[in-house]
């Protein structure tokens, strides 16, 4: 099904072949169908993951520790997940991208379930049992997480090399969508009425809090995308031959080896690494700098997913028919660089000032809403541009390898990200969004380079 650029190589040497299928059978008996399935999987499981996004670093701070712990705490799901996201996208080569799919997703609303609980075993056994119970939770998430690059791999197989970018960008769209419903329903789930009625239904032994019902939501939706894929996802068709296993690092060698691959590996580690700053310490910024409880930073986030899922789902696989793949990328690292330098900056923006409107309308949260457009729109540019350009990097033998390889390198950016910009932030609020824009300049010269 794919049409790799001149010299680009399989890196997926020991994982099974699979045969093009362009210009034979269909992949799926009904590939629109199909797609639109396995969007709605991820959906629903983004929507879980979402619910948790607002109330994870109130939950860290209940516990009376510093904020590191929330970098560390990220740092667990990355590291977990980029150890896994390989052995996935391989296994999902061999066995399948359904069973893949639907294993990881079962595994992921036990690792919700155990999360819930923190508070209680806080109660029972202290602190450090409360962070252990959390640290497992998340990394089990983390390990499942990886599943992300069978779902890339799915729709690379069902989908015809011209419209790969703009399937990818709904991939992108679920997630962004996942971001816009998961954070207001985590934010609703944590409000006070809500807790109180969950406490007077809710068993002795279940937990009800601001931060167990959410988790408990994530698990609820974790299975609901399970019986979803069970009942309507339709494994492609693709022919399997036998071949020799590749090594967790002989993946990793093989795509830094490549040529057309090894820019973008690292491209999608230094992005992860600069994002961090946001994806780990915006709730707190917000918290600390605005004032805002885990409800109104909810609504903050999901104003970022509509803006997301409209950017991922409809302008740039637009712009992917008329503008070069590398050329998007260039653009989305220098819209995400501005974006990052110019947020710690929006607290000081016409505070006092009256902009007119409602009251809560002030000069501040203007600012910040026009900072997190521009951060949207960038990631969008850098996501999908990133994607589009693994999917053609590769022969069809390697698609979910390629994807988990390039997927474990943005979950290892994310290990090492989170820890360093939750500890910059104790520092100067300011610089792990000052850092992550001076990280990203380098990867927009880059691609502006290649492209010219």
């Amino acid at each position: 099904m794919t049409h790799p650029e001149a010299g680009a190589a399989s890196i997926s040497e020991g994982t099974p072949d699979v045969g093009d299928t362009e210009g034979s059978t269909p992949a799926v008996t009904n590939p629109r169908r199909a797609l639109a399935v396995v969007i709605g999987v991820v959906f629903i499981d983004l929507v879980g993951f979402g619910i948790v996004i607002p109330i994870l670093p109130f939950y860290v701070r209940s516990f009376g520790v510093s904020d590191a712990f929330i970098g560390l705490l990220a740092a667990s799901y990355s590291l977990a997940q980029f150890l896994s996201a390989p052995y996935l996208g391989r296994l999902s080569d061999r066995l399948g991208r359904r069973p893949v799919l639907l294993a990881s997703l079962s595994t992921a609303a036990v690792a919700w379930v155990v999360f819930g609980f923190a508070s209680e075993a806080d109660a029972a056994f202290g602190t450090a049992a409360a962070l252990a119970t959390l640290f497992a939770s998340r990394t089990l998430a983390g390990a499942m997480g990886g599943n992300i690059a069978a779902a890339q791999a799915y729709v690379a197989d069902i989908t015809p090399p011209e419209e790969r970018a703009g399937a990818l960008g709904l991939i992108g769209a679920s997630f962004a969508l996942g971001f816009v419903f998961g954070p207001a329903i985590g934010g609703l789930l944590a409000a006070d009425a809500v807790v109180a009625r969950a406490d007077a239904v809710f068993p002795a032994f279940v937990p009800a809090t601001p931060y167990s019902i959410p988790s408990f939501a994530a698990a609820g939706m974790s299975l609901l995308a399970v019986l979803a894929g069970h009942r309507f996802l339709e494994e492609p068709r693709r022919n399997r031959t036998a071949g020799v296993r590749v090594t967790f690092v002989g993946t990793f060698r093989n795509a830094l080896a490549s040529p057309t691959l090894r820019p973008i590996t690292v491209a999608y580690f230094v992005v992860a690494v600069a994002f961090a700053g946001v994806q780990v310490m915006f709730i707190p910024y917000v918290a600390d700098l605005y004032g805002y409880d885990a409800t109104a930073a909810a609504f903050l986030l999901t104003y970022v997913g509509v803006l997301g899922a409209m950017n991922q789902g409809v302008l740039v696989g637009r712009l992917s028919r008329v503008v070069p793949s590398r050329t998007l990328a260039a653009a989305g690292a220098a819209l995400l660089a501005c974006a990052l330098a110019a947020l710690p900056f929006t607290a000081g923006v016409g505070r006092g000032v009256a902009v007119g409107g409602p009251t809560w309308l002030t000069g501040p949260l203007v600012a910040l809403l026009v900072v997190l457009a521009t951060l949207s729109l960038g990631n969008a540019l850098v996501n999908v541009s990133l994607a589009t350009l693994v999917s053609t990097s590769t022969d069809a033998a390697g698609q979910g390898a390629a994807f988990g390889v390039t997927q474990g390198a943005a979950s290892l950016g994310r290990t090492v990200g989170p820890p360093l910009m939750a500890v910059l932030y104790t520092v100067a609020y300011a610089s792990p969004f000052l850092v992550g824009a001076l990280l990203l300049v380098p990867v927009a010269v880059a691609f502006v380079r290649r492209t010219g």
